[in-house]
């Protein structure tokens, strides 16, 4: 009687209700959507509470009411690979026409900047631009969004189809990964890229996979929303005293500028560690060098450090060099005699900041002029003003447990996927975090497939590539002690005890100087060979280089066994000395090993070490130069045959 009663007043309110809850779907189910082939189809979203939803798709049908709370969901049958289809969904008086969906492959991509990375700034991206014409690829962008609370709608995001057009702006490794199985199944792919440069693991996990009780979360979020409030009114009261400006307006590049009202500021480094955390601006720095009149005719070099992101530099009001988005990479200007006079010159320095760190970084000795003779000399007395600032609490959210797990993973649930593709790890290779992320790692996997119900959903990772970070700890003579950046793919690895797992190993297409390599379609295509072997059934595909089994001893040398494809192990340039190979004895110290191959194993040996007990291979942060791959190629993993 009593559920009667609550239907006919939900029947009763539902004419009134809807004109306050419209019929609501997720953005996932937008025109040019991809759906997961093969497997029930669920279908959801809000409503006035008490309509009627009805849906419509390749001809079938399935109805639910929605509740007390406007939620209703269904599911639809399994549908082979095809289209285009139109969804229909119909609620009282409401439809929604969804069209031109397929049904393929789904692939989530997820991360941070390395998987953001777009098309159009790779190493290919000429080429991947001008020859995209396939209407069957198609990628859904996740905007940058966070929220204290699991979100039941996306920020934002669209569908696009591979076209010059548009793919400029796909992840680049998700597009690499999304052509090759195209070509390979011939089915339509669809490729949700949600990613977030920078990010911390711990940001796109939730509280259950982080080991947190819903009061111990509640007390870090309030914690944190003070500590955000306190930092956001510190940050505006400083730069309340500088009336904003045209940003394009060169008047602070003058040679002789009045800057009494400018604040001192530390050069090298982020604005956000001096103080103005919070912050994205066009800003103003100013300092001075000295010259004597033969310097002066000379010309000198000027180094402006590395600076996040955008900057122009003038030396006494005229423009001596530019750069665009290029965060970690030196500023090194050229200024001519005609720019400078013997005595003081001014140097102005516009910088634009689009988000994160700010500012000009980098290395003490990044920041200099360089006379014609080498002579350096040191920057001085910096002054710092804001153009145009927006000071937001947004900042450093990348980084915060559950944040982006709710606003940017948690919508997406329960949209069936073929698996994931994750690249991500550079923001935790730092200290201890580096080796917590091992069990971190594995319980976001198991946690990300428990939430899709699907705990054999195939996950594939990039492990990182190299990178002079800077972060190895070095002993006396320049050897590598440790190492967070070779700890973390040691972390990574760990996790391929997981079934259905499958690693991308890229030392090989690093770059020492930029955390950004631009060889995004080897890794795409690594990732490929991953999900063709344990999502397709390729079963004798090779999708890994050698793997580390086991080490003996045997007299002064130490023997490492490995599986390998065919049992062939070979080296990256040819040869049979493969390189990056360190043995110790039992007191832990390495020295680096002279390596031969025989077989399927490696013969180590150093005339500093009497009784190897241990070996490391490719330990440290950038050990590109290590060159053990197998018969096809593909490089083997750094590993270490015993933790210390």
């Amino acid at each position: 009687m009593k559920q009667r009663l609550f239907l006919l007043l939900l029947a009763w309110l539902a004419p009134l209700c809807a004109m306050a809850a419209p019929l609501e779907l997720p953005l996932l189910f937008s025109d040019g959507a991809v759906l997961q082939r093969d497997r029930p189809l669920p279908v959801w979203g809000s409503a006035a509470p008490g309509a009627q939803v009805q849906v419509e798709f390749a001809g079938h049908r399935a109805s639910d009411v929605a509740g007390a709370d406007g939620r209703w969901s269904l599911q639809l049958p399994a549908q082979p690979a095809g289209g285009p289809h139109v969804l229909v969904v119909r609620a009282g008086s409401e439809q929604r026409r969804i069209a031109d969906v397929l049904v393929g492959e789904v692939w989530l991509a997820s991360g941070q900047s390395n998987m953001e990375w777009p098309v159009a700034t790779s190493l290919h991206a000429a080429e991947d631009i001008a020859g995209a014409n396939d209407p069957l690829l198609r990628h859904f962008k996740v905007p940058k969004s966070w929220a204290a609370t699991p979100q039941a709608q996306l920020a934002g995001g669209q569908w696009l189809a591979a076209s010059p057009q548009h793919v400029g702006e796909f992840s680049a490794v998700g597009y690499a990964f999304a052509r090759e199985l195209r070509q390979v199944l011939d089915v339509p792919v669809g490729i949700i890229d949600s990613t977030w440069g920078g990010s911390a693991i711990e940001a796109w996990m939730d509280a259950s996979m982080l080991g947190l009780d819903a009061a111990e979360l509640e007390a870090r979020m309030a914690e944190r929303r003070a500590e955000d409030a306190r930092t956001e009114a510190a940050t505006r009261e400083r730069v309340a005293r500088w009336p904003a400006v045209d940003p394009d307006s060169e008047a602070f590049a003058a040679a002789e500028l009045d800057d009494a009202d400018w604040a001192s500021i530390a050069v090298p480094a982020l604005w956000e560690t001096e103080g103005y955390a919070g912050m994205d601006v066009v800003a103003w720095y100013r300092a001075h060098f000295e010259l004597t009149g033969a310097e002066a005719a000379a010309g000198v070099t000027l180094g402006l450090g590395q600076i996040d992101d955008s900057d122009v530099a003038w030396v006494n009001g005229q423009r001596v060099g530019a750069t665009t988005n290029a965060y970690n990479v030196p500023r090194v200007y050229r200024v001519p005699a005609a720019a400078l006079k013997p005595g003081r010159n001014a140097v102005a320095v516009r910088v634009e900041d689009t988000g994160g760190g700010g500012g000009i970084a980098g290395a003490p000795g990044e920041v200099f002029v360089e006379t014609k003779g080498g002579r350096r000399r040191a920057l001085e007395g910096w002054r710092f003003r804001t153009a145009t600032v927006v000071v937001s609490a947004d900042e450093g959210k990348n980084q915060i447990e559950t944040l982006l797990y709710n606003a940017m993973v948690h919508p997406l649930q329960p949209y069936p996927l073929a698996g994931v593709i994750w690249y991500q790890g550079e923001a935790n290779a730092r200290d201890d975090a580096a080796f917590r992320y091992r069990g971190q790692f594995k319980a976001m996997i198991e946690g990300w497939r428990g939430a899709w119900r699907s705990p054999a959903m195939p996950f594939l990772w990039v492990q990182l590539a190299a990178f002079h970070s800077g972060d190895d700890r070095l002993h006396a003579d320049g050897t590598v002690a440790d190492s967070p950046w070779a700890t973390l793919r040691e972390s990574q690895s760990a996790a391929l005890v997981l079934p259905v797992t499958a690693q991308a190993v890229s030392i090989d297409v690093g770059d020492s100087h930029d955390i950004h390599p631009r060889d995004k379609r080897t890794v795409g295509h690594r990732l490929a060979l991953g999900a063709r072997r344990f999502a397709y059934g390729e079963r004798d595909l090779v999708h890994s280089g050698p793997v580390f089994r086991a080490a003996r001893p045997q007299g002064r040398e130490l023997v490492l066994e490995f599986d390998a494809a065919g049992g062939v192990l070979a080296t990256r340039g040819g040869g049979n000395a493969p390189r990056g190979f360190e043995v110790a004895g039992k007191d832990g110290r390495f020295h680096p090993a002279e390596a031969r191959i025989e077989g399927d194993t490696v013969v180590l040996r150093s005339a500093k070490v009497r009784q190897p007990a241990m070996a490391r291979y490719a330990w440290k942060d950038d050990p590109g130069e290590a060159d053990l791959v197998g018969q096809d190629g593909l490089p083997a993993s750094p590993f270490r045959t015993q933790a210390w």
